[in-house]
């Protein structure tokens, strides 16, 4: 098996933060990695030069490569060494037409320059941030077998999925002066000859692809020391003061997207009023989600003045009145046609350019392409779109008409009114008027809709409910609760049964924002039921913490947990807990601290660690020893080895002895 490094920094650029390129940096990182093959990928420049010096000073494999921005995402292109010349007349094509952030080449450009791309190994980004996806994965596929990811979560993930492309794991580190802590993300690959294309074929095989060389995908490498830990569930023992919480600190800073769940932290956050703000925010999404229509509503509403319109219809009642009652005394100015000319409507094209703007990003998507030509054809969307677009067009320029020809009118009638004593009726747009008030009826409808009480989640985790309820506010400070500000709402409450008249006053309310309003239209509230149907108690409200946070961390890339015993009951822990982490380990890395055998006994690891403090040269040092749960000796980095057997008795039996006399206690018991 070989060990390999293809994602390599030598020299920072427009996409790095800047850094200082160290030889004896790269030397040592080689070195300590032990590593058989690097490339060195550059973000869309290669120097030629130093590539030469790298390659002199390095004795194993070094490619020549570059990672290039394409179409927003990024793909490492690497070369054999005896073809570095023409890469390096190739490359300078790619760094003169990618100068500044934002830059990025197309796929055909990518072929344009590089010819045939069969000859590279192409690694585009694939479960790794900026990802190639899409339309230009899809071009790029008869070229590529192998994808980037950034976690052993995600390799695992990769390699189990038969539908996904080989996964590696390289460190896309700086060599950089000063670098303290060397990466440990590499891949290992059971290939002979180091050449791009024996490279390829063997890429190619998920069976030669692992995260180690001795234990296939089973371990991956910790600690830059060579500590491994396994892609599954991993069980950390010790004695108190050992090291075992050093440790998963040490794992926090050396991972990336870590789910860390400290002893005690679950408890001390588990007092009712502070639990129901956290599953209120927990759930915010849902509740903004379920009340997004509310929101719509309001935005419109917001801009209709039921007031002014009806000063606007009074105003029109009384000139029209007056103007009938002098119409004997019309002059040559008031009887004008244009002095009581109405102005156009000026219509709104947002529903237009609405409509336009879903088009275009149909016919954009590259994440879904295939399904949407699969149902449409491109050309007549295209076709659609520039049709609709000459319509926008021809519609914004009536409208642009229609504002000059009011301002005309404006202008005329300003001018006869000051010539005449006739009275000049005011303009109303009636019909708009009409649908104003149409829509505060419908508007204060829906709010008393969503007033009634009713339930409008149940979810179930774990045996538990979350049940969220609807309802009216019970009362003005509840509404100050919502709103998180100190002014005080008495007044406003007032008015809460008068759904518009509300609306009206809040806005009055300058440290409201608009986009908030629809949260004090309806009172959403969660609880949490147990297996009885009842709400939870104070302990159960920290076992739903737990699992909760459990669940969440399927977002993250490892798991780390702190001593679950030292909050929870045995029964919880082994029933629920246990089964949960067992399901999560199968996708990503799970580390639980443990002293107690209904975990560490009963949970099924994959793997074990021993921490032992341990005073060498007058300062304390953590060693780690590790191995599978049947193995009967656990081992450390540097070759020293302890009894597993009494390791597992004294971390969760508080030593052979006790754990005989339990035993031969309960056998008394039951029988």
């Amino acid at each position: 098996m070989k060990k390999i490094d293809l994602h390599i920094h030598t020299i920072p650029t427009i996409s790095d933060s800047h850094f200082i390129f160290s030889i004896d940096t790269f030397k040592n990182y080689v070195r300590e990695a032990k590593l058989d093959a690097v490339a060195i990928t550059n973000h869309d420049i290669f120097d030629i030069t130093q590539y030469k010096i790298i390659q002199s000073e390095l004795p194993i494999v070094v490619f020549p490569g570059i990672e290039i921005n394409v179409d927003k995402g990024h793909l490492l292109l690497i070369t054999n060494p005896e073809r570095v010349d023409s890469f390096d007349s190739r490359t300078s094509k790619v760094s003169q037409r990618i100068t500044k952030i934002g830059d990025n080449i197309s796929y055909e450009e990518l072929v344009e320059i590089f010819g045939n791309l069969d000859e590279y190994l192409i690694i585009p980004h694939y479960e790794k941030s900026p990802a190639i996806t899409g339309n230009t994965l899809e071009k790029l596929t008869r070229f590529v077998t192998v994808g980037e990811v950034d976690s052993p979560k995600k390799f695992i993930r990769s390699i189990k999925d038969t539908e996904k492309l080989t996964p590696v794991l390289f460190s896309d580190s700086r060599m950089k002066e000063n670098l303290i802590n060397f990466p440990t993300r590499q891949t290992f690959v059971d290939c002979g000859n180091l050449s791009i294309e024996a490279l390829k074929s063997s890429l190619g095989d998920k069976a030669k692809v692992a995260l180690s060389a001795d234990e296939g995908n089973k371990l991956f490498q910790l600690f830059e020391d060579g500590q491994k830990l396994s892609t599954g569930l991993n069980v950390l023992l010790g004695a108190r003061s050992s090291g075992k919480t050093h440790t998963l600190n040490k794992i926090n800073e050396s991972e990336e997207n870590v789910k860390y769940i400290k002893q005690f932290a679950l408890v001390q956050q588990s007092e009712e009023q502070e639990f129901k703000g956290t599953l209120e925010k927990k759930r915010s999404v849902f509740t903004e989600n379920y009340l997004s229509g509310l929101k719509r509503v309001i935005d419109q509403i917001i801009n209709i003045d039921i007031e002014a319109n009806e000063q606007l219809v009074d105003n029109y009642v009384t000139t029209l009145l007056k103007a009938a009652e002098d119409f004997n005394r019309s002059d040559v100015f008031s009887k004008v046609k244009l002095f009581d000319e109405i102005e156009f409507t000026i219509g709104n094209l947002q529903s237009l350019k609405s409509l336009i703007e879903s088009i275009r990003q149909v016919i954009e998507n590259k994440e879904y392409h295939n399904i949407v030509t699969k149902h449409l054809e491109i050309n007549s969307l295209i076709a659609l779109i520039m049709e609709l677009i000459s319509l926008l067009r021809a519609k914004h320029l009536e409208i642009e008409k229609k504002k000059v020809v009011n301002s005309l009118i404006r202008d005329i009638k300003s001018g006869l009114r000051i010539r005449t004593s006739a009275v000049q009726v005011e303009d109303v747009d009636l019909y708009r008027i009409s649908l104003d008030y149409k829509a505060v009826k419908k508007f204060e409808k829906i709010v008393e809709f969503l007033k009634i009480d009713s339930t409008i989640l149940k979810e179930t985790i774990q045996g538990f409910t979350i049940e969220a309820q609807k309802r009216k506010f019970a009362g003005a400070g509840e509404i100050k609760s919502v709103s998180g500000l100190k002014t005080a709402f008495s007044a406003v409450y007032q008015l809460y049964d008068q759904p518009y008249q509300y609306l009206r006053e809040l806005l009055k309310n300058d440290y409201i924002p608009r986009s908030d309003l629809y949260k004090f239209f309806v009172k959403i509230d969660y609880k949490i039921l147990n297996r009885d149907g009842f709400e939870v108690s104070g302990g159960e409200r920290s076992e739903f913490r737990l699992l909760q946070e459990i669940n969440d961390s399927q977002n993250y890339d490892i798991l780390l947990i702190d001593e679950p015993e030292s909050s929870f009951d045995n029964i919880f822990l082994r029933s629920d807990v246990n089964q949960i982490l067992k399901d999560i380990s199968k996708s990503m890395p799970v580390v639980i601290v443990t002293h107690n055998s209904t975990v560490g006994g009963s949970v099924g690891a994959d793997y074990v660690l021993y921490t032992k403090k341990e005073i060498i040269g007058g300062k304390i040092t953590y060693r780690i020893y590790s191995g599978y749960p049947t193995d009967k000796k656990l081992h450390s980095i540097d070759g020293s080895e302890i009894n597993n057997y009494e390791v597992i008795m004294n971390s969760l039996e508080a030593g052979i002895s006790a754990y005989e006399k339990r035993r031969i206690s309960y056998e008394a018991t039951k029988n």
